[in-house]
């Protein structure tokens, strides 16, 4: 499909172009749909798609519920020693309680009041619920949650990004060794846009996955933008009620709100396993 709703950068042989119009040596488009397939997902899996844009993923009646529902909740953070500037959020981060191969206790008592505030959201229901049937009817096959230790691990955080995310990588398996009980061969970011700015917020996805030379540009949690400078790369700016999925391995940023409104997502981590499944955390 075309990007319609992105901007696509390549740097050479732009004549070299596959039957989609994506250069060969790069093969990554932005896929547009408001029907998800399996095909979406093993496109992103298989590293030969930049993002997967679903158009109308949550109903405008959902998306207007849930943010009138979070006005009566109390938002955490990333601890902004580590990540600034700040980024609000309800639910744990599991790399935020990695400790000796494992989550230490307190990850599981944030996860169990994170689920207890989420379950109402959705006029007394958990939006969580919508997100996964979405992707489950997608991928003709099960989705579970990740267990670590024997014990599922949470999934579905709230996030609020209004000051913008810098250049960074997510990926856990890397970052957090040893934490799952099964390790996924590649995975996905999905953001499910429960409100959008008027202007702003929209995240660039590049096809440039971490390596040791990147930690010449490290800056704090991040990169500066010299790391990524000449990659090609997809820039996705959703509406209320979109998703939008990215292999999260790649670097990728967020910009800064630039209108009226704010820029608030469900979000989690799908695992492709070598069983079929596919896995779920945050």
């Amino acid at each position: 499909m075309t990007a319609d709703a992105a901007t696509q950068h390549t740097s050479a042989h732009d004549g070299d172009v596959s039957a989609n119009g994506s250069p060969i040596y790069t093969l990554f488009d932005v896929d547009v749909t408001t029907a998800p397939e399996r095909e979406h997902l093993l496109r992103l899996a298989a590293g030969v798609s930049g993002a997967v844009h679903i158009k109308g993923f949550g109903s405008a009646q959902d998306c207007s519920d849930i943010m009138e529902a979070l006005e009566t909740c109390s938002l955490g953070a990333y601890d902004e020693r580590l990540i600034y500037p700040r980024i609000a959020k309800l639910g744990p981060a599991a790399y935020d309680f990695y400790a000796a191969h494992g989550l230490d206790e307190g990850y599981w008592k944030r996860a169990e009041e994170a689920v207890r505030i989420r379950s109402s959201l959705l006029r007394g229901q958990d939006p969580m619920d919508v997100a996964v049937e979405r992707i489950r009817s997608a991928w003709g096959d099960g989705v579970e949650y990740a267990r670590s230790g024997g014990r599922p691990m949470f999934a579905g955080m709230i996030r609020e990004i209004s000051k913008g995310a810098k250049l960074h990588f997510d990926e856990i398996t890397r970052e957090s060794p040893g934490l799952f009980d099964e390790t996924p061969a590649s995975f996905v970011t999905l953001n499910w846009y429960l409100d959008m700015p008027t202007s702003g917020g929209e995240v660039s996805v590049y096809r440039h996955r971490w390596r040791p030379a990147d930690e010449r540009y490290r800056d704090r949690y991040g990169y500066t933008p010299e790391a990524v400078a000449g990659e090609p790369f997809v820039t996705v700016r959703p509406e209320a009620g979109d998703a939008v999925l990215f292999d999260s391995r790649n670097l990728h940023s967020i910009e800064q709100i630039a209108g009226e409104g704010r820029r608030v997502t469900l979000s989690f981590f799908l695992g492709v396993t070598g069983r079929g499944p596919l896995h779920m955390w945050s």
